[in-house]
C-alpha cells in the first residue's frame, strides 16, 4: 500500500520555525521526487518545494525562497521541510506529494502520490 504520511504542523508565531516530515511507503522512494504543495482556504494550490531522491536537486518557490529548506533521508524514506521566519501567509494546509520529476514547473505537478495533509497555522 503506497502511503505518504505528514506530521509536524501546528501553531506558531509569526518568525518561529516548524519542521514538516513525510514519510513514504509502498513504492521507490529513490525513483521520484518528493515536495510540498499548499492550500489556504480560498486561494489555489502552490507548490513550495521539492527536492529529487535520484539526484538531489531542489526547488523552492519564490514565496519561501531563503526561508525553507528542503532536505531527504533516504534511508528512512522521509523528506524534510524546515520552515524558519514563518508569516501568517505562510497559513495553508500543506500537502506531501510524489512525482516523477523535481523541476520549476513543480507547481503544475500532477502527483502520483499524495499525503492527507497537515495544517500549519502562523499568528501574527
Amino acid at each position: 500500500e503506497v502511503q505518504l504520511v505528514e506530521s509536524g504542523g501546528g501553531l506558531v508565531q509569526a518568525g518561529g520555525s516548524l519542521r514538516l516530515s513525510c514519510a513514504a511507503s509502498g513504492f521507490a522512494f529513490d525513483d521520484y521526487a518528493i515536495g510540498w504543495f499548499r492550500q489556504a482556504p480560498g486561494k489555489e494550490r502552490e507548490g513550495v518545494s521539492c527536492i529529487s531522491n535520484s539526484d538531489g536537486s531542489t526547488y523552492y518557490a519564490d514565496s519561501v525562497k531563503g526561508r525553507f529548506t528542503i532536505s531527504s533521508d533516504n534511508a528512512k524514506n522521509t523528506v524534510y521541510l524546515q520552515m524558519n521566519s514563518l508569516k501568517p501567509e505562510d497559513t495553508a494546509v500543506y500537502y506531501c506529494a510524489a512525482d516523477p520529476w523535481c523541476t520549476s514547473s513543480w507547481h503544475l505537478a500532477a502527483g502520483d502520490y499524495w499525503g492527507q495533509g497537515t495544517q500549519v497555522t502562523v499568528s501574527s
